[in-house]
């Protein structure tokens, strides 16, 4: 078993063997873990804004209260990570696979998830707010609540997700499969989903939608209901937890 702790800001851990691996408190702010194994890994309260996680290797591996704001995780393998309200802002997730992932509250603002594959993935409350996630794979994935606002998804895949409730507003879906999706409660207005595919009328009638919605041709919008309203707006995504500060070095 191998522990980390303290400040180890900029440390050169590129190809390590750390699977099984727990990390707590820790700083380690623009390290460098490029395609380390961190199979199983614990990350508690770790900071890891501005590393280089590139091709590494993180299944299974569980987060709590840890942050990756900035950080390059091209490549990297998080398939069936345990990871609530994680702060991913501004991170480069291109090609990254986080399949079957528990990514409740998680925070994709401004992310970069090019290609990402998030398919069977928990993704209820997730911030996607202004985040570029063309050809990303998100079938299946359960996105209730989620916050797709402003986001470009142009040709993602939808197929079979759960997005009841989610927000649309302003966010760019050409070419997107929607495919069995469900849009119970979803918030469609000002949002142009004029080439988007698979849309139904059935779905159309399920989501929140007004003249400011622009659909394919042969659907017509559908005015929210109270009711829909409400239960839209009633869920409220969980905080992040704060991680816990980082101890200070010894005295010499």
């Amino acid at each position: 078993m191998v522990s980390f702790g303290g400040s180890c800001a900029k440390c050169e851990l590129s190809g390590r063997k750390l699977a099984g691996a727990t990390f707590t408190g820790a700083d380690f702010e623009g390290a460098t873990l490029v395609g380390a194994d961190l199979r199983g890994a614990t990350l508690m309260g770790v900071n890891f804004s501005d590393a280089d996680f590139s091709r590494a290797n993180l299944t299974g591996s569980e987060m709590v209260g840890t942050v990756f704001t900035g950080a390059n995780l091209t490549g990297a393998k998080l398939d069936g990570v345990e990871a609530p309200a994680v702060v991913f802002n501004n991170a480069d997730l291109s090609g990254a696979r986080l399949t079957g992932a528990e990514l409740v509250a998680a925070n994709f603002v401004r992310a970069n998830l090019n290609h990402a594959n998030f398919s069977s993935s928990e993704l209820i409350h997730a911030q996607f707010t202004k985040a570029d996630a063309s050809r990303a794979d998100f079938s299946g994935a359960e996105m209730n609540n989620a916050d797709l606002t402003a986001g470009v998804f142009e040709r993602a895949s939808f197929r079979g997700a759960s997005l009841e409730g989610a927000r649309f507003r302003k966010a760019a879906f050409g070419g997107a499969d929607f495919r069995g999706a469900s849009l119970d409660g979803a918030d469609l207005r000002w949002t142009d989903l004029s080439d988007a595919r698979g849309l139904t009328q059935d779905q159309i009638d399920d989501a929140c939608s007004d003249r400011t919605t622009i659909l394919p041709k042969g659907l017509v919008a559908h005015e929210c209901s109270k009711v829909m309203l409400i239960r839209r707006e009633a869920p409220r995504a969980p905080k992040a937890p704060a991680p816990p500060i980082p101890p200070a070095p010894p005295r010499d």
